[in-house]
């Protein structure tokens, strides 16, 4: 029985030994076609995002800038002769802070009809501040958006050239 045993321990060493061992080398190789494929997914992920982050970020201080230097100018466009002649009611204030809290300016009342001691280049300013903000969200938004789409398309890649790979691999060890 110990022969035997032994010649079936013989003839897997000498027949499955080579086999085993070429099957382990595939994937040993294999395994370190994945590591790397990762690696360079990685880089590729963090040019990215570096990249996507510069264009909007240096968008962003564009208009952050534009937003600033119409501000400077209202004195320009609104001057303070022009304050004193127009008034702004105490209703268009509450109508005003009611669209931004999205909540209710409720009934009018007499009071709405008062002048709301606002002057115009108040109000000017505050439009051009809420303007250049939602500017920048939009660029912001847009350059997120694109950051995605990219980073999708970079992981898309990534799983054909892994795809790709992993067929050669099961090729190579038949």
């Amino acid at each position: 029985m110990a022969a035997f045993s032994f010649g079936v321990w013989c003839a897997g060493y000498f027949y499955y030994g080579p086999r085993i061992q070429k099957e382990h080398s595939a994937l040993v190789h294999y395994k370190a076609q994945l590591a790397l494929a990762h690696a360079e997914l990685t880089q590729a992920q963090y040019k990215l995002a570096t990249h996507v982050e510069i264009q909007y970020r240096d968008r962003i201080k564009v208009i952050k800038e534009k937003g600033d230097t119409l501000i400077k100018e209202i004195p320009i466009y609104v001057t303070q002769a022009d304050a004193a002649h127009f008034g702004v009611n105490v209703g268009f204030v509450r109508h005003y802070n009611a669209a931004f809290t999205r909540e209710s300016a409720g009934p009018a009342a007499k009071s709405d009809r008062e002048p709301a001691n606002i002057s115009l280049t108040e109000i000017a300013a505050i439009n051009a501040f809420n303007a250049s903000v939602c500017r920048q969200w939009r660029e912001q938004t847009l350059g997120l958006r694109a950051f995605y789409r990219q980073l999708q398309q970079t992981q898309q890649s990534a799983i054909a050239e892994d795809r790709c790979s992993s067929s050669s691999w099961q090729n190579s060890t038949r």
